[in-house]
């Protein structure tokens, strides 16, 4: 029997739509066997419904057509029966050739780079929260039914593990803010089909970020019982270096607030002037100069008016890297199939701004 599909050279892989996206799934495993035998049984049912005078009786067809429906709802509840590309990387094409037929889509990349394991790696939580916040900002729309769904699953999983380990809850309140202004403006303009999808499932989605936001806002910290040495406990100078390291304002405010010692040595002049001078140019900060009542420059003020006019340096402990050789995107531990012969002269780091703008045709 031929086989049936968009594409002729397929291998015969089996597919399975999931909540993630479309996942291919192991061809001999003994529980969808068990599922496939349990669901047949159905097929050979007649179903009868309605009062004694209006008795309807569907077909044997119309039997076998609703056990495929439910072995498709099985298949997509069925995770521990799936077996998931290992590939965690994504040949970026902007043109079609003869063999690879269209474009690649940022749904596509979006669903294809495991981003779901990426936020438990503390290396890769900022990055993969400020990519979704852009894309919340402006590339929503752009993404496909899949990946939407793909989107608000892995957010789902960002919010539950800032609930359970505490962390940088500030960065998801700004993105959950910024996805909810985007999505009041969107579901206004449903009327123009701009979003994939029926209305009332955004309005849900809308309703639960708005609960996410309130679970975080009365999010408590716990307070841990530690016996040795503390942070209060370092030397002045040690921690003068620690405030040194942090390249975020909101950062050094925050840890400001834990003693009256460390407020202290958060309100340095020096310590804000050394951040503004890496962020930002010397010509942007003298045309905001604010003087402070002693006549002295203000540069814990100016730090953050100049950060309403200019973008700020962003630092991640881990990005996805591009391979100009290959024009393949990946995550750098995982690695690609790379031919180059020096493979790590053609690698590029990307930023959340640079991965939107790959996929911008």
């Amino acid at each position: 029997m031929p086989f049936l599909g968009q594409d002729w050279r397929s291998p015969g892989w089996r597919w399975v739509k999931t909540e993630d996206g479309w996942k291919r799934c192991e061809p001999f495993s003994p529980a969808l066997e068990d599922g496939n035998n349990q669901l047949n049984d159905i097929s050979h049912t007649v179903i009868i419904t309605g009062d004694d005078e209006n008795e309807e009786v569907y077909s044997t067809e119309d039997c076998e057509f609703a056990a495929k429906k439910r072995k498709k709802d099985h298949f997509r509840n069925n995770t521990d029966s799936q077996c998931f590309y290992r590939e965690k990387w994504i040949y970026v094409h902007k043109e079609s050739t003869r063999e690879r037929h269209g474009y690649c889509t940022l749904g596509e990349a979006f669903n294809r780079l495991d981003f779901s394991s990426a936020i438990q790696d503390i290396r890769r939580f900022n990055y993969v929260v400020k990519l979704l916040q852009l894309i919340a900002k402006s590339q929503l729309t752009s993404l496909s039914g899949a990946a939407q769904k793909n989107y608000f699953n892995i957010l789902d999983k960002i919010v539950r593990k800032v609930m359970e380990d505490q962390y940088n809850p500030r960065l998801i309140k700004d993105l959950l803010q910024d996805l909810s202004s985007t999505l009041c403006i969107l579901i206004r303009g449903v009327g123009k089909s701009v979003l994939v999808g029926n209305i009332n499932i955004w309005i849900c989605r809308l309703e639960t970020i708005l609960l996410w936001q309130q679970q975080l806002k009365n999010l408590q910290m716990n307070k841990q019982v530690n016996n040795g040495l503390t942070l209060s406990d370092l030397p002045l100078h040690m921690l003068n270096n620690i405030l040194y390291r942090f390249s975020d304002g909101w950062d050094i405010i925050t840890l400001g607030q834990v003693t009256p010692t460390l407020y202290m040595l958060s309100e340095d002049r020096q310590l804000w002037k050394k951040l503004c001078q890496y962020h930002f140019a010397e010509k942007q900060f003298c045309r905001h100069l604010i003087p402070s009542e002693k006549g002295h420059i203000d540069w814990k003020l100016m730090y953050f008016a100049l950060q309403k006019y200019y973008p700020i340096k962003e630092q991640y402990g881990d990005t996805l890297h591009f391979c100009r050789h290959c024009s393949i995107l990946f995550w750098k531990d995982t690695g690609h199939p790379c031919t180059a012969s020096d493979p790590n002269t053609c690698l590029m780091p990307v930023s959340p701004q640079h991965f939107i703008d790959l996929f911008k045709f």
